[in-house]
């Protein structure tokens, strides 16, 4: 059945999620805090809003997939927040990679105004996004999971129940998303090796990702490695760094010790002071290339 959706946060994933909505045949309401991204969707049927909380209808569904923790606050509290326009027997399904302790208070601030809170957080770049392929996971109430799930079958093809513990799929996504960072560094290592030793890398990842390693990471992956194809960025290396951060951050509430994560990090961090924020967070190959002196 259709339903009427709000949808904050228009970027790289955002924008082709809302799209998948709206051809499903949802009235969509959207809201970025640059409009001009909102230009497509209401040519394509959305209405526009000025605020986050226009966006939002009493115990509705709002859908929100925003670059950091700062911002989710920023459009969830406050008049013009999403919160207060969704009141009682309202959804906020949050898309984005934040801190699980952002997580937890996100869904105590949600039940406090009688609404519900979901953590639903993605797999998959902007090309899975438009293509309905993303992969979700949730956690939060059963009741509002039942309600949103005919919505995300419209733009995912996976989607796995953490249960109901707050936070719980924001754990998964960040241990995920450590484990892509993971293999960014050790393509990164491997193309280094090969291309020292005078072997191709584009031939080098096409016979790993077509065998022993055939999975999406490495060959999607792997391809943009070994082509240093890292511009339009799918997943800014800024938001990769924060992202590490916030593993490191969990880790260490947690007391488990991460080191791989750390050398991801220090990677990160060296690839920012060179200028690279903007570019695939896959541009750390070129720091690996640089210092194996292959570039």
């Amino acid at each position: 059945m259709a339903e009427t959706i709000g949808f904050v946060g228009l970027g790289n994933m955002g924008a082709p999620i809302a799209r998948r909505l709206i051809d499903a045949g949802h009235a969509v309401s959207v809201y970025n805090r640059s409009p001009d991204k909102a230009a497509p969707l209401v040519e394509a049927g959305a209405r526009r809003a000025d605020a986050p909380a226009g966006v939002a209808a009493k115990g509705g569904v709002v859908f929100s997939i925003v670059a950091d923790d700062a911002a989710l606050e920023q459009v969830t509290r406050g008049p013009d927040g999403v919160l207060a326009a969704l009141g009682p027997g309202g959804v906020h399904v949050s898309m984005s990679t934040i801190a699980v302790a952002t997580a937890r208070r996100m869904e105590a601030l949600h039940a406090e105004a009688g609404a519900s809170y979901l953590c639903a957080p993605v797999f998959g770049r902007p090309p899975a996004a438009a293509a309905g392929k993303l992969a979700i996971a949730l956690s939060g109430s059963a009741a509002a999971k039942g309600r949103v799930a005919p919505l995300l079958a419209a733009f995912s093809q996976n989607v796995r129940d953490f249960g109901d513990a707050p936070g719980a799929a924001n754990v998964v996504k960040l241990a995920g998303n450590f484990l892509i960072g993971s293999a960014v560094e050790a393509l990164s290592e491997a193309c280094a090796l090969a291309e020292k030793n005078g072997v191709d890398r584009t031939a080098f990842v096409e016979l790993l990702a077509g065998s022993l390693f055939d999975c999406p990471v490495y060959r999607i992956y792997g391809e943009g490695i070994a082509k240093r194809q890292f511009t339009p960025p799918g997943f800014r290396l800024a938001l990769g760094l924060k992202d590490i951060n916030l593993v490191l951050a969990a880790a260490a509430d947690s007391e488990v010790p991460m080191p791989l994560a750390s050398l991801v990090h220090d990677r990160l961090v060296t690839s920012m002071a060179k200028g690279r924020r903007d570019l695939d967070w896959m541009a750390m190959d070129l720091s690996v290339s640089e210092d194996a002196g292959t570039k």
